[in-house]
């Protein structure tokens, strides 16, 4: 008897193992086995462990759960009134703003751009403020046109090949002195750039929602800013946006939103914007 395959869903471990006659499927949180099933198919029974996950409510959900999680705050999808006031206007607001005093076409190889970018970084409640506040050191330092050039580099790249890694270790040199070295920080003006291409990734709530789908996210994660990273919750929206397909997300805002209300949003206390 071997495990063949391994996965998490919030505090419990999925486990497929083969026996000599069959395969088992195995749910086991604490010690204890909360779920098992058996056939004689691996991949059967490595999906009806999925299917488990769907029932399992705010525990561990999969991806009909989370589609279950979203519509419970937000019946009528991302197009409802409620939707777009708490977690899409606030984000197009500060996308327009962004566009009006800084297109990512002039940041490219602009310059004094910094104050404008400054103030789009707190347009939101997308960052910690501590994040905010050193980031106001570096964008009116020497350093400013060295990073909204990356950061607009990045944005027009496709987040993963030669560019995108070069744009990254650019910010990540030019961050780093101010301890402030984060997907946050990397990923918020691309997303605002580019929301057809680009995701802003916020790592403690991405890092849960992929380990409850059972992305290979969660054991890609790593601080470090590193392309693989981001390629994998590229790879991540993706089979969002496939299993809410008939809800029409429209870009990376309506696809992170997903990852921010299925993760964060509770009964019984105000919803907080990002």
């Amino acid at each position: 008897m071997k495990t063949i395959r391994k996965g998490t869903a919030g505090k419990a471990t999925l486990r497929l193992v083969q026996t000599e006659k069959e395969f088992v499927g195995l749910v086991i949180e604490g010690g204890k086995t909360l779920f098992q099933t058996r056939g004689q198919d691996a991949d059967t029974v490595w999906s009806a462990l999925q299917a488990e996950l769907s029932r399992g409510g705010s525990n561990w959900f999969g991806h009909a759960g989370a589609r279950s999680r979203f519509l419970h705050w937000f019946a009528g999808g991302f197009h409802s009134p409620a939707y777009l006031k708490n977690e899409r206007d606030y984000k197009l607001r500060a996308k327009e703003r962004l566009e009006q005093t800084t297109p990512v076409e002039a940041a490219i190889t602009g310059s004094g751009h910094g104050e404008a970018v400054l103030t789009a970084y707190r347009a939101t409640n997308l960052l910690y403020p501590i994040e905010k506040t050193r980031l106001q050191k570096l964008l009116r330092g020497p350093d400013a046109d060295s990073f909204v050039r990356a950061a607009a580099r990045f944005a027009v790249s496709d987040g993963v090949g030669p560019e995108a890694k070069a744009a990254l270790t650019t910010m990540e040199r030019l961050l780093i002195p101010h301890d402030n070295a984060k997907w946050t920080v990397v990923t918020y003006l691309p997303f605002l750039w580019r929301p057809e291409s680009h995701i802003f990734l916020k790592p403690e709530v991405t890092k849960d929602f992929a380990s409850r789908v059972m992305h290979r996210l969660a054991d890609d994660y790593e601080a470090g800013l590193n392309p693989r990273v981001y390629g994998s919750l590229l790879d991540m929206a993706e089979g969002i946006r496939a299993a809410f397909a008939n809800l029409e997300p429209r870009d990376m805002i309506d696809i992170q939103s997903v990852i921010w209300v299925v993760g964060d949003y509770r009964d019984g206390r105000e919803q907080p914007q990002q």
